[in-house]
């Protein structure tokens, strides 16, 4: 069998042939295990810092059995604490039937149950008929149970474990090569959520690579090639595209078209996806990769193309009060199309745009998930568009048609693990290596399902 030959030496970490078990799929005692041993123990991502702008506002994140109030105590301070009354442990939050979460504005939490009360700082101001209990209860026994809470690139991060590593070290490498891209700067444009029947990690993997878009998305590979390295980053790991020599930029989202022209291709390119995935590029790309054609002159050098195109739509958007960072080629290649942070968190970052998912466990259920998708971009303060997350199941024309391709991978790999004649996913170790490093980082934490040697 021929295969395509890599152009990464084979020192780099994670990068022998290596095979999965299937446990960590399709196993309800791994799934089981993972409440403890992996999301008690990690930092995760719940929600975005402009979504709490005034004291008292709050929003839930819910993980397994744990319920977590994510509330603004004041202007510069936003706590986190377990969803859960002190006295017989109703939570003091519902989520609405058939909502993401619960979010709100409180100047405090009453308990719907027994009428206990707690401010935002967590204290219990109120005993219903407090005078019963003439000793035991302490302000300490009755406050709520707080979570270690911190924010890093706009978003709010949680972690249950009360000894965790600090949000910095535990994103490093990520937050120093993100950091030149200042996604807090980024709002939504769009927001979707559903519940998917497969495992969260089943989720994940269908874009943690670009090995699938020549057969899953055939119809990119009119506008060139989109095959792509991964790179193991410690816990996280990211990907990007293969690109020739000196057109380091082109390793990231916002990437040429290629063929006899770029300057059509690259229009082409922006076209379809703004048309049919609604990701990676915005409206002031589109333009100006449209005008590229009367703009430069047939036979314009590709990296020239992509400089023009690049800059154009830079000018086109500072005019309109959309300020871009500035970030050296050299730092768009190395940083990639997207980042998976550990374990559950993609971020596909562009420098005026970027793409994210994450997926988390639907109860207890090993072929179920709640998957998330968002679209970010950067906008003239005050003029964001007011979204919510919304509800949107397969099949739902919202998806536009590319995102439902990968969709149907994620449901048909789940049910392929249980075949009997299956013996583990066999990731290509140039172009999946992301795959083989969550689970070698899942193994850590779960004490099980280490990668093995193919051979």
């Amino acid at each position: 069998m021929s295969t395509q030959e890599s152009t990464e030496p084979l020192s780099e970490p994670l990068s022998e042939p290596l095979t999965i078990g299937v446990e960590a799929y399709i196993s309800e005692e791994y799934a089981r295990a993972e409440r403890d041993k992996l999301w008690a123990k990690v930092w995760q991502q719940v929600g975005r810092v402009e979504e709490l702008p005034r004291v008292g506002d709050y929003l839930t994140y819910d993980i397994l059995d744990d319920s977590v109030i994510v509330v603004r105590t004041s202007a510069d301070t936003i706590r986190a604490y377990y969803n859960v009354c002190s006295h017989r442990g109703r939570p003091l939050v519902d989520t609405p039937p058939g909502a993401r979460d619960a979010r709100g504005r409180r100047r405090m939490f009453v308990c719907g149950f027994h009428g206990w009360r707690y401010n935002l700082e967590g204290e219990c101001t109120r005993v219903a008929l407090g005078e019963d209990w003439p000793c035991g209860l302490t302000e300490q026994n009755t406050r709520l149970a707080e979570v270690k809470l911190d924010t890093w690139g706009g978003w709010i991060w949680i972690n249950l474990d009360p000894e965790c590593e600090p949000l910095r070290d535990y994103l490093e490498p990520a937050a120093t090569l993100l950091d030149p891209f200042q996604l807090q700067n980024m709002r939504f444009r769009w927001r979707r959520w559903l519940v998917f029947d497969c495992n969260w990690k089943t989720a994940l993997e269908a874009f943690m690579e670009t090995y699938h878009v020549q057969q899953t998305h055939p119809e990119f590979m009119t506008y060139g090639s989109f095959l792509g390295w991964a790179r193991a980053q410690g816990k996280h790991s990211n990907i990007g595209y293969d690109a020739p020599k000196g057109l380091d930029e082109n390793q990231a989202k916002l990437r040429l078209g290629t063929g006899g022209d770029p300057r059509v291709s690259t229009a082409d390119l922006q076209n379809f996806t703004w048309e049919n995935a609604n990701t990676n590029t915005t409206r002031t790309l589109v333009d100006a990769a449209n005008r590229l054609v009367d703009e430069l002159p047939e036979g314009t050098p590709a990296d020239q193309v992509l400089r023009h195109w690049l800059d154009s739509a830079r000018r086109d958007d500072a005019a309109r009060g959309v300020v871009w960072p500035t970030v050296a080629p050299e730092d768009i290649g190395r940083s990639g199309t997207a980042w998976q942070i550990f374990p559950n968190f993609q971020i596909g970052h562009a420098l005026n745009n970027m793409l994210c998912y994450s997926a988390r466990p639907y109860g207890y259920d090993p072929n179920k998930c709640i998957f998330e998708a968002a679209v970010y971009e950067l906008y003239p303060e005050g003029q964001e568009p007011q979204t919510e997350w919304e509800f949107t199941p397969v099949g739902d024309p919202a998806w536009r048609t590319v995102l439902p391709q990968d969709f149907s991978n994620m449901a048909a790999v789940q049910r392929g693990m249980k075949a009997r004649g299956f013996t583990g996913p066999k990731p290509n170790p140039y172009r999946e290596r992301s795959i083989v490093n969550l689970h070698h980082n899942l193994a850590r934490y779960m004490g099980t399902g280490a990668p093995r040697d193919l051979s």
